[in-house]
């Protein structure tokens, strides 16, 4: 089992303890925060090391722009970093090693020739929809102990949270 899982189950634990004595957790508006980010970071080190393991050698920046080029579609380099939370600033350089390795291309905007919309080739294309296998897998060992209305639950809560920020 990778280390940031490992990390992110074992704080998990003390809360779902509390919950089952149906006490509060203790600081558990300050640790929230916490939890999703080492949530977040046991699945993208689960995602880059299943990613290593199907001859992938990519990372979670990389993997983000990919998919989300499958999914939304060709976009400005602005709008891509916005899409993922990348700093703009070194969007530039992740594009050009994408681009180098044949996975997207940068193709002139329709009526604006400055402009530039960022797009997958169909190389990138194909492999982003194997990347979508890693994903899958990341969440399905994340997600192993739960039961089918636990899983649906819990993917519903996200949506509730998410849906409030």
């Amino acid at each position: 089992m990778h280390v940031g899982i490992v990390f992110a189950l074992t704080n998990i634990f003390p809360a779902l303890e509390c919950l089952a004595m149906k006490q509060p957790a203790p600081h558990a508006a300050s640790n929230i925060c916490l939890l999703f980010r080492q949530v977040r970071d046991g699945l993208a080190q689960w995602i880059e090391q299943d990613m290593a393991d199907h001859g992938h050698a990519l990372n979670l920046s990389q993997f983000l722009v990919l998919r989300k080029l499958e999914v939304l579609g060709p976009m400005s380099a602005i709008d891509l970093s916005r899409a993922i939370d990348h700093n703009p600033g070194a969007m530039t350089r992740l594009l050009d090693r994408l681009e180098e390795q044949g996975f997207l291309r940068r193709a002139p905007q329709a009526g604006d020739r400055r402009a530039l919309r960022i797009e997958l080739t169909e190389t990138g294309a194909a492999l982003s929809h194997q990347l979508r296998d890693s994903a899958d897998r990341a969440a399905d060992h994340a997600l192993r102990t739960l039961n089918a209305e636990e899983r649906e639950q819990f993917v519903r809560l996200l949506e509730r949270v998410h849906a409030s920020l």
